[in-house]
């Protein structure tokens, strides 16, 4: 039936979907899969009591950490109680799971969703605008919020003689082929605004605008890394380093820099992918620089800058941590100083994790205990049946040479008695490596003290910032980590903390909610053009 009145409003053809049959016009070509034309009203009002599978992580709703929740939890076909007959008047509902101890809030968007998949119809290509978003300023908790078409410069975040301020910036420009391939989370957009030469002058005016002193760019495609990004950086003052991910993946990670507040010390790509390590089968990638900063008077301690992209795969929580573990130990190994302590860290990406799970509190508490941890629920994206095979222990095998302080273990090579002629390098290499192996143990540890740029929800409202937004999820994934003084002590979410010693936050940009990205027509858009938002700090070092 609903084929037959699809073929009288004088559609081509009839194409099956997930429970609906979208119907396209000749004239309307695929992008990478099949395209779906926007519902009419009818058809949308028989869907206006579903339930949306954009569904929150209530990390910070609940005191426990996780359990979360996510669409693939729901079918669709269910309804809510007769409370929710009226979606402006209910946004949030407290649930109790029978199987849960944990009480959590599940964040109902009132956005019509027709089954997994899909992209809201309330919003889909009905609004465009400019996103306002603000500088939240933390060095004067009286200073109001400014939008950013104003001055951004706080008068009272000044450089001196004693302080080196720079802003650093983290940004999944959503590589062109990744996009591609995945076409069916971006069904809420217009076509023109998906392609790469629209998309790329909106990317670029972006960075210009905002003008940080070091990128830290993820999802950057070879090719046009090679051809238009880098050479665009580099005419803005840019210095650029690239590393792009094993096999045969097309993009990878990138870090910039001014020349004229930095000098480069050393350059450190981190791949995930060993062959003698079964465990470590996936193409993702780290990078870590040593910077000096560019001081004309008195001496600097180096800054060392991180980026990832790690595993996306919400099963692989084993995976994730250790690509998470090597990376630490790379920066642990960068940034360590000749008295014992590391200098001042800054560690940036997609770190495909929610705010409140195990491996960002792991980040954040220095300190985890996995033992009877499933896989599945590292890194809190979802809550399915599957995934919930426990972590072995310990994660990574003994040869991976990185022990639980996410540090390369000592290795010592063995005495050799020398002979007339001096061993080569190449025989050294060869010498059989002793690793002391350590005590079996569920405990994982770093030694950095990191904090989080960004609170992750709004404290007036509860609601969740996000980082990313597309046809089925809104949330955070992407992060800037900090180093901090031992000393600081952190406060209750969302309270502004004075930092004594490390790095000093002086600013931030805001984030948004789902609901605010939605009335742009969610990401990417015309202004807009990754379906990640950039993350913008502003850092002061105390000389």
């Amino acid at each position: 039936m609903e084929a037959w009145r699809c073929v009288r409003r004088g559609y081509g053809r009839c194409v099956v979907g997930r429970g609906r049959y979208p119907m396209l016009p000749h004239h309307q070509k695929s992008l990478g899969r099949d395209w779906t034309a926007p519902w009419e009203n009818p058809q949308r009002s028989c869907w206006s009591r579903h339930i949306s599978s954009c569904m929150r992580w209530p990390g910070h709703y609940s005191r426990a950490p996780y359990p979360y929740f996510s669409s693939r939890q729901f079918s669709l076909n269910w309804r809510p109680p007769c409370l929710f007959e009226s979606r402006t008047h209910f946004q949030y509902w407290n649930w109790r799971p029978d199987n849960l101890g944990q009480t959590s809030l599940i964040h109902l968007s009132s956005y019509v969703m027709t089954s997994e998949g899909d992209e809201p119809a309330s919003k889909r290509r009905k609004h465009q605008g400019t996103i306002k978003r603000h500088w939240e300023y933390i060095c004067n908790h009286n200073k109001e919020k400014t939008e950013i078409p104003g001055d951004n410069v706080d008068p009272t975040c000044e450089d001196s003689e004693s302080k080196f301020d720079f802003s650093v910036m983290s940004y999944n420009i959503l590589s062109q082929d990744l996009l591609e391939d995945n076409s069916h989370l971006y069904r809420h957009c217009r076509r023109p605004v998906l392609h790469w030469s629209f998309r790329f002058p909106n990317i670029l005016k972006e960075i210009k605008h905002f003008d940080a002193d070091v990128l830290c760019l993820q999802e950057v495609q070879e090719d046009h890394y090679g051809t238009e990004i880098r050479p665009s950086l580099e005419s803005l003052g840019y210095h650029c380093e690239y590393k792009i991910r094993t096999g045969k993946k097309p993009d990878g990670c990138a870090i910039c820099f001014k020349h004229s507040k930095f000098s480069l010390l050393s350059v450190n790509p981190v791949e995930f992918y060993r062959p003698d390590v079964p465990l470590l089968d996936r193409d993702n990638v780290g990078l870590v620089l040593l910077l000096q900063p560019k001081i004309p008077s008195g001496a600097c301690p180096a800054i060392c800058v991180a980026n990832t992209h790690l595993l996306y795969n919400p099963r692989r929580g084993d995976i994730k941590l250790t690509q998470l573990a090597m990376l630490l130990a790379e920066i642990s190994s960068v940034a360590h100083q000749k008295d014992g302590s590391f200098c001042p860290i800054v560690m940036c990406g997609d770190f495909n994790s929610v705010p409140g799970s195990p491996l960002y509190s792991f980040i954040k508490e220095g300190k985890l205990n996995y033992e009877g941890l499933a896989i599945g629920k590292v890194s809190g994206q979802e809550q399915s049946s599957r995934g919930q095979r426990i972590l072995s222990i310990p994660i990574w095998p003994p040869n991976l040479g990185i022990s639980q302080n996410c540090v390369y273990e000592a290795q010592q090579v063995p005495e050799v008695e020398k002979t007339d002629t001096d061993l080569t390098q190449t025989q050294l290499d060869k010498t059989e490596v002793l690793v002391t192996a350590e005590k079996l143990s569920s405990h994982l540890q770093h030694h950095f003290s990191l904090s989080s740029v960004y609170s992750h929800y709004f404290p007036d409202t509860g609601i969740p910032e996000v980082t990313t937004c597309h046809s089925r999820s809104a949330i955070t994934v992407d992060y800037i980590f900090y180093s901090v003084g031992k000393e600081d002590v952190a406060g209750q979410p969302g309270a502004e903390v004075a930092l004594v010693g490390g790095l000093k936050l002086l600013a931030r940009l805001s984030l948004l909610t789902e609901q605010d990205l939605w009335t742009v027509n969610g990401l990417p858009n015309e202004n807009n053009s990754s379906d990640h938002l950039p993350l913008l700090a502003k850092f002061r070092l105390e000389l």
